[in-house]
């Protein structure tokens, strides 16, 4: 059994997190990818995040119909900073029979070094990092500290290649307090959900 994870604030969920998601799974022939909510990310301790509640039901509003997409509750349940180790090491347990593959950005991959206990995460799963038009991944010399050289040619072979798009979370929310229309962003239940809650009228562009 193959396991994508994907964490994220998801706030909201939209369609890039969607088109990433799928775009893992039929490259890398996962049976599943758990998307994963974080509850206080590390790199956003001091950004003011929306309800976990409501950010949970957008997911599963967004997940609703996709069997191979899944809702992970651990870092929510958790009383602490969302370190991706603490996931990882659960989901190993969780799933002691499956390969694990840890989807994460370019950008993410360059600063991985710098997590919290990145080898023991490499030690654990792949990441699997998911690239723009077509492009390869470049020199990882820079990973040579916290990851065998197993794992190097592991990661190499699990690139994921998406096409770019440009919807973000932030553009979202921008656009609802601006009062512009998200339409095609992200699925209409979301919308629905966001315009009954009435969420992001007033929001923090950097969050």
């Amino acid at each position: 059994m193959k396991i994508g994870i994907y964490g994220g604030t998801f706030d909201p969920v939209h369609f890039g997190h969607l088109l990433l998601a799928e775009s893992a799974r039929e490259t890398l022939r996962l049976d599943q990818v758990l998307f994963v909510p974080a509850r206080i990310p590390p790199h956003k301790q001091d950004k003011s995040l929306t309800d976990e509640a409501d950010r949970v039901a957008m997911l599963k509003l967004a997940l609703e119909g996709n069997p191979d997409f899944a809702l992970e509750m651990f870092e929510l349940e958790q009383n602490q900073v969302s370190y991706t180790v603490h996931t990882v090491e659960f989901l190993s347990q969780k799933y002691s029979d499956a390969e694990l593959f840890l989807l994460m950005g370019e950008d993410m991959l360059r600063i991985f070094p710098k997590w919290y206990l990145p080898k023991r995460i490499c030690e654990l799963c792949t990441p699997a990092v998911i690239g723009r038009d077509g492009n390869e991944i470049g020199d990882l010399d820079f990973l040579a500290e916290i990851a065998s050289s197993e794992t190097l040619e592991k990661i190499r072979a699990s690139r994921v290649p998406m096409p770019s798009v440009a919807f973000s979370s932030t553009a979202i929310r921008a656009a609802i307090a601006d009062r512009k229309s998200i339409r095609y962003h992200t699925p209409d239940a979301v919308i629905h959900y966001i315009e009954e809650r009435g969420l992001y009228k007033s929001s923090l562009f950097d969050r």
